[in-house]
């Protein structure tokens, strides 16, 4: 850890761009990088560099296989899923992007009170969510006063046995002493998107006279996040809006730079691409667009390159993408999922989304198909409540320990849902699965009989069991 690392611009955009150039690896340099991603301690920004130049396909299908191998001697089977809550979509921003825009006059603007927050939590709560994402836009009207005063109420719902158990918030940036205050309101991770790392690109994408067309100081976010006692963050790009292998080198600067400044490098990285948005003119020519054969190929290179960092994606991508791209890194996914405020309760009329959905289906729908794919579901929030977060996870991640928490609390979890909300088909399979799984990939002894006995006692009612 480096106290002068903090709060320093650590982007090179002529380094970056210039590193794309010349010849892919060689096969031999090509297997030595892949050889040294199965030892599970991550890639150089170098050796990222040369795999973003791989263009052969019988030479991408070795990284997506080695991506394949590290993400199931990581994560296992297990994937962690969430919703998100958007409490508003007045925005002071004009991102060219996005239908929030202050100038898109297409939608319908709405600030969700605390009583509406309060039933949009407890319609996921019914569903069997027990992880939100709340986000909004950047305005006066969603201040720090406003965000903390959300998640106590969102806290603070029971429905039945449900209570949210962890909170997660992507927010705009803000200052350390506002950070302070979202730590004593004990949220998960602070999730907050640079959209582009292009210095130049980003200006043209955020026009003046907005808070967000400071590049620097959402570029810093992450430094006062961590100042203000944030232990977990989480980074991510809109990929379209710049070579996204100049984004991906970008990244890996940013983590590299967190790692040296604070200890500990991002909780997550959250990958989606341009979809349209009403009223927002750039998805309709995405200037860097990102084929689905690129998508996954970035996708495992980040797997091998950050083992350790959650990857997370929406319900932008639709389920066939989202379900192929379980084998070659994802390890947190949306489900059931709107993107405008009040959308969960208000069905006769909706607010202006963000950005449309390609995975429209039902929380139970994609836990069926989690299912019969053999992954399984995981609301697990064990870690977050024990303490393990930041560098503390990370010094057990690293050496393999986590897993020993992992599966397990995904097991209980997964129960947990089975019992008090899955459809009776759904039931019935992912009972067969834990059983599976219980057999197969928990080693036998006393752990193995402690993980056998809470799965007896979630199924005689007993609820939030977890090591």
């Amino acid at each position: 850890m480096n106290i002068e690392e903090r709060n320093k611009n650590f982007i090179d955009r002529e380094k970056l761009y210039s590193m794309l150039e010349g010849a892919a690896p060689t096969s031999e340099e090509l297997q030595k990088i892949l050889d040294k991603a199965k030892k599970l301690k991550g890639l150089s920004l170098e050796d990222v560099a040369q795999l973003l130049r791989v263009e052969n396909y019988s030479e991408i299908k070795k990284i997506m296989d080695t991506a394949h191998f590290v993400k199931e001697s990581i994560y296992g089977k297990r994937l962690v899923l969430f919703a998100p809550v958007y409490t508003g979509n007045v925005c002071v921003n004009n991102c060219v992007y996005c239908a929030f825009r202050r100038d898109n006059k297409k939608i319908v603007r709405k600030v969700l009170n605390m009583d509406e927050i309060e039933q949009e939590t407890r319609i996921l709560l019914r569903d069997g969510h027990k992880r939100i994402l709340l986000i909004c836009g950047e305005s006066p009207r969603n201040d720090i006063n406003y965000i903390c005063e959300a998640i106590r109420r969102t806290y603070s719902v029971r429905e039945g046995n449900s209570n949210v158990r962890r909170i997660n918030v992507e927010l705009a940036p803000m200052s350390v002493e506002d950070f302070r205050r979202l730590k004593d309101e004990h949220i998960g991770t602070y999730v907050c998107f640079q959209e582009t790392y292009d210095p130049i690109l980003y200006k043209e994408y955020h026009p003046a006279g907005s808070p967000k067309a400071d590049y620097e100081n959402r570029l810093l976010v992450m430094d006062r996040a961590m100042e203000g006692g944030i232990n977990d963050v989480g980074l991510g790009v809109l990929f379209g809006l710049a070579d996204y292998r100049f984004e991906i080198l970008a990244l890996m600067e940013h983590a590299n730079h967190l790692e040296r400044a604070f200890g500990c490098g991002p909780h997550t990285i959250s990958f989606p691409r341009i979809e349209p948005a009403e009223g927002a003119p750039l998805p309709e020519h995405i200037p860097h667009k990102v084929s689905d054969e690129d998508f996954k190929k970035i996708i495992a290179i980040i797997r091998i390159a950050l083992p350790y960092t959650g990857i997370i994606l929406s319900t932008r991508e639709n389920d066939d993408m989202r379900t192929e791209l379980f084998n070659y890194g994802i390890s947190q996914i949306s489900a059931g999922s709107r993107t405008n405020p009040g959308a969960y309760s208000d069905e006769a009329e909706k607010s202006g989304s963000q950005f449309s959905l390609g995975d429209h289906r039902s929380l139970d729908e994609v836990i069926s198909s989690m299912i019969d794919s053999g992954y399984i579901p995981s609301f697990c929030t064990g870690c977050y409540r024990k303490g393990r977060v930041g560098a503390d996870f990370m010094d057990l991640a690293k050496p393999g320990l986590i897993k020993q928490y992992c599966l397990p609390n995904a097991m209980f979890t997964f129960k947990e849902y089975l019992m008090d909300f899955a459809s009776e088909e759904t039931r019935k399979k992912g009972l067969a699965l834990i059983d599976k799984m219980l057999e197969n990939d928990i080693p036998a002894g006393n752990h193995k009989e402690k993980v056998r006995e809470n799965l007896a006692k979630v199924g005689e009612g007993q609820r939030d069991l977890y090591f």
